[in-house]
């Protein structure tokens, strides 16, 4: 006889300091867990405290976190949260997890789904997926028992993405749209400085500048479009999102999560990553011909990158490659594979039966 189907817990960080890409990530996740009908629970500390909003906008709970994942008390608190909800799975994503965290959260009989994207500590869990597409298996060295999810094909796309595929299968005539999307963390702080020198590019037209409320920089950024006489928009709700997808010719990006839903759409882009994990990734990109890595974000001047632009903008034939390449690369469905291998180990032996009669290794 088929048991209950057990909720999922989500246990991530969002900061300043941490960065708010590995929430955005675990909110992809819930989405496609949410398809199968599983209940999405969250339980994290979260700067600021309206992002609390959007996880209950995606019919998500939210627990609040008195401190971040490998903090004081936190360890004590998160098997508390995991006993409460009698979690059929706890998914973990954060660059402070241990092995010996992930050990403890596998002694209440939940299944432990750890995201990493380093393949630097070997984790005792039931699943270790990079959402990235590096590093390569290689990288990773896995436990008896412990699936790995890696590549291409498990890149998370939110629905606004996958949605204009279809619609954006051939690009739109000029004048010369340019998209910045330098993710949810822009550690290196580009966003504001790259969009004033693509205003400067006589080949750009407009720039649409897509970034969260919460971007440390934000009302400058909206105080910069304003006085841009037209040029320059900063989008942040999804809708607006959509629309600018379908007419950009090009986008800068950090080579993070955001780099791969655009490849879905099939945007040419041109990449200045910041983070170890992103530049691994935009080499990746680039040796797969759907962008072109111009280097570490630091290092790239203004000359460089307008002649980047340049390139790019004047070669049709370039921007028809890098597009076709993309969306041969990523499909959009990487949620919904991590999902399956999800259901798969929670419908083995060991997990099939209710938490509390599970037999812990």
């Amino acid at each position: 006889m088929e048991v209950k189907r057990g909720p999922i817990l989500f246990r991530c960080d969002a900061t300043p300091e941490q960065g708010w890409e590995s929430f955005y990530q675990c909110l992809s996740l819930a989405a496609a867990l949410q398809r199968r009908r599983r209940g999405t629970h969250f339980f994290s500390y979260l700067e600021p405290l309206s992002l609390a909003q959007v996880v209950h906008r995606a019919n998500n709970e939210w627990v609040p976190a008195e401190s971040m994942v490998g903090g004081s008390g936190d360890l004590e608190a998160t098997l508390r949260e995991v006993r409460r909800l009698n979690a059929a799975a706890v998914i973990v994503n954060s660059p402070n997890v241990t092995p010996e965290y992930v050990e403890r959260l596998s002694g209440t009989g939940a299944a432990v789904l750890v995201f990493d994207s380093t393949g630097a500590e070997q984790y005792p869990a039931a699943i270790v997926a990079n959402p990235l597409l590096a590093p390569g298996r290689k990288a990773f060295h896995a436990e008896r028992g412990t699936q790995l999810l890696l590549g291409r094909k498990f890149a998370l796309v939110r629905g606004i993405f996958r949605r204009q595929r279809t619609i954006r299968a051939t690009e739109q005539p000029g004048p010369f749209r340019a998209l910045v999307a330098f993710g949810d963390d822009d550690n290196a702080d580009q966003t504001f400085t790259r969009t004033e020198q693509l205003l400067e590019m006589p080949k750009v037209d407009k720039v649409s500048v897509a970034v969260r409320t919460h971007h440390p920089r934000y009302h400058e950024l909206k105080e910069f479009a304003a006085a841009s006489k037209g040029r320059c928009e900063v989008i942040t709700e999804p809708k607006e999102i959509m629309t600018r997808l379908i007419r950009a010719h090009m986008a800068l990006t950090s080579g993070d999560s955001w780099a791969l839903e655009l490849c879905c759409v099939g945007i040419p882009q041109l990449l200045l990553p910041s983070k170890p994990a992103h530049l691994l990734n935009a080499k990746r990109m680039d040796d797969e011909g759907v962008a072109t890595f111009l280097g570490a974000a630091e290092e790239v001047s203004f000359e460089q990158l307008h002649e980047a632009v340049a390139l790019v903008l004047d070669d049709p034939m370039e921007r028809l490659g890098m597009t076709r390449c993309a969306r041969n690369l990523i499909d959009g469905r990487g949620g919904d594979r991590i999902v399956n291998g999800l259901e798969i180990v929670l419908h083995t032996p060991r997990y099939k039966q209710p938490v509390g009669l599970r037999l812990v290794a």
